[in-house]
This record gives structure tokens, C-alpha cells and sequence, in this order.
């Protein structure tokens, strides 16, 4: 059998041959002191790109989480989030251990935190409940399936957080854009802070980025130090993040129509299983199913590989490295699955 088609996770993507020439060509410097030309370039570039002032590169979507949550949230203070948000259920209770704080997790059928939740939460305080002091919103919001904010619980969100500082865990933030055609810019317009990952979708090997006011970033920067984030001569991969900002956004449009051919094949098999094709805007499929180590060991003798987020809850994501060849294996795998 030729090949693996790798549905686990777009984190699986491997550099383009155009990101590695310039990984081998990058200029560097010690980014400790603030000196690598090519980390300040791609910083510089992914600032401008999400409408903030300053950004800092860090190894990882989460250590970006984490450092918000240290600059923006009081220790001791509520944060309000979606309970299947990334920040809240993906990341080992790190918020408790890195920043002090407590989240207030809301259901989240649709990935949304919405404008009731945080008038909610401001107003639990005069009943001694902790007072908020973050709120975190997740777009694309994976655990629903990837979906992406609609302009308009975006905005009422934000007028129900005035006062309160808003982080963006925007990890596919350049899914979200190109799915509802609505420049990463205005959809984080809103947030105080705001990361993305360049190592999922966009293909380049690590890396992600915190953008937001300068004085934030540069609090942030104290913390990613503290964090153990420092890289010195990052330039040599955040070269292949330039690429992934220049050369690798558009190019999400195909990941999106391939998910959306996997979740009719979902829907066909398992009516019942919570995978709606129409529902389908970015690059996953997440759907029920009652025997998930049976699926997965049924697509694994096919050759396909997928994964679970929670008990009872499979996931199909695709990415650069997945073709049209790959999802027609998908496809007959799913066809053949056991109920």
C-alpha cells in the first residue's frame, strides 16, 4: 500500500521544498537580544497582517495562549472560555499552573462564547463569584468541527467584553478568513491579543505567533523568556513562516472543499453522527461514533489515519499533505467502516 493518508491533524504537514531553501538561506541573529532579521521580519509581517502594533514568535500555539493569559488575566481572576475551547480542555491545565487563573467554561454547541456568557460572568461578580478578567475566544473553533465566527457574534461579543481585554486563539485564524472571506485583520480587530499558528494548515515545521498592543508584547516577550521560549537563531525557522504567510493562506480553499467531501461520506454512513456537510466551512470533520477504536483500526488496515478529541468523538482533518487521491482512499475506507 503506497503511502499513509494522514487525517490526524493539520500539525502532521511537512515544510514545503520552497521552505526549506530558505530555511537553508535564512540571515540570523541572537532574537534573545532581539537581533535575528529574519524572526523581526516575520514579526513585523504577521503584525501588519492581523492589524496589531508588535508580535512575538514563539515555538508553539500554546506557550502564545499561556503568555496571554500571564499579561492579561489577574491571578485569581475568571476567564471566560468555551468548555471545549483549546486553551480550556487541550492544554493539560496549564492555566492553573502558568497564570493562576480560573476559567469559566461555557457551553460551546455552535464554538461560541457569546455576549450573554460574558454579562453573565460581570455580573456573577456582585454575588461572590470571581470577577472576570479575560475573556478567550477560539476561531476557527476546532472541537465544533472547525467552524469560524460569523462577523456578527464576533461583534456582539465585543460589545458585551468592552472593559474587559479579549485574547484570540486564532490557531487557524487563516482558515476562518478564507472560509468566510473577511481579512484575519477584522476578525481579530476586536481582540487585544491574537495568535496563529504557522505550523498547522500553513506547513512550516514550528512556530507561532502573539500579536496585540506594544506594551502587551512587550510584557509578553518577558514571559515567553520566563517560559523557557527564547530560541536565539529562530531565523532559521521563521523563514519557512514568511512562506507560510506569503505562499500558503490561499491554498487553505482546497483543504476545505476535500473536508467537505469527507463529511458527506460521514453523513452517508452515520446519519446520526453530528456530520453535517453545510456545517463543514473549514478543514475538519468531527463526528460521533460508538466503537472510535474500531474506526480507527478499520482506516488504519486501509491506510488512512484519523484520531479521537473525546471519548466517543473521531476527527478528520486535511492539509497540504492530503490530495484528492487521498481522500478518494478516505472515502472508500469510510464507506466500508463498521457502525
Amino acid at each position: 500500500m503506497e503511502g499513509l493518508v494522514d487525517l490526524r491533524s493539520d500539525t502532521v504537514t511537512r515544510p514545503t521544498a520552497q521552505m526549506r531553501r530558505a530555511m537553508a538561506e535564512a540571515e540570523v541573529g541572537d532574537d534573545g537580544y532581539g537581533e535575528d532579521p529574519t524572526v523581526n521580519e516575520l514579526e513585523s509581517v504577521f503584525a501588519e497582517r492581523v492589524g496589531k502594533p508588535a508580535a512575538l514568535f514563539v515555538p508553539s500555539g500554546t506557550m502564545a495562549n499561556q503568555i496571554a493569559l500571564r499579561v492579561l488575566a489577574a491571578p485569581g481572576s475568571l476567564v471566560v472560555a468555551s468548555r471545549r475551547a483549546h486553551v480550556v480542555a487541550y492544554e493539560l491545565g496549564a492555566a492553573a499552573r502558568n497564570a493562576g487563573v480560573q476559567f469559566l467554561p461555557v457551553d460551546d454547541p455552535d464554538g461560541v462564547v457569546t455576549a450573554g456568557d460574558v454579562t453573565w460572568a460581570r455580573e456573577a461578580a456582585a454575588h461572590h463569584w470571581p470577577a472576570p478578567g479575560l475573556v478567550c475566544i477560539e476561531n476557527t473553533h476546532m472541537a465544533s468541527g472547525g467552524r469560524p465566527w460569523s462577523a456578527e457574534a464576533l461583534a456582539e461579543l465585543e460589545r458585551a467584553a468592552v472593559g474587559l481585554p479579549v485574547h484570540l486563539d486564532g490557531a487557524r485564524l487563516f482558515n476562518a478568513e478564507v472560509a468566510t472571506r473577511v481579512p484575519a485583520a477584522e476578525l481579530a480587530a476586536g481582540a487585544t491579543t491574537v495568535m496563529c499558528c504557522l505550523s498547522k494548515g500553513l506547513c512550516a515545521p514550528v512556530g507561532s505567533l502573539l500579536a496585540g498592543p506594544r506594551p502587551v508584547i512587550d510584557a509578553a516577550r518577558i514571559e515567553r523568556k520566563r517560559l523557557g521560549g527564547a530560541m536565539r537563531q529562530a531565523g532559521v525557522v521563521a523563514a519557512a513562516g514568511l512562506i507560510a504567510l506569503h505562499k500558503m493562506v490561499d491554498r487553505l480553499a482546497d483543504d476545505h472543499r476535500r473536508a467537505r467531501r469527507l463529511a458527506e461520506a460521514v453523513a452517508d454512513r452515520w446519519p446520526e453522527a453530528g456530520a453535517d456537510p453545510a456545517s463543514v466551512a473549514t478543514n475538519m470533520v468531527v463526528f460521533s461514533h460508538p466503537r472510535p477504536e474500531a474506526l480507527l483500526d478499520h482506516l488504519a488496515r486501509s491506510g488512512v489515519a484519523a484520531g479521537t478529541i473525546a471519548p466517543g468523538t473521531v476527527r478528520l482533518v486535511t492539509h497540504h499533505d492530503v490530495d484528492d487521491a487521498g481522500v478518494e482512499r478516505a472515502l472508500g475506507a469510510l464507506a466500508g467502516a463498521p457502525g
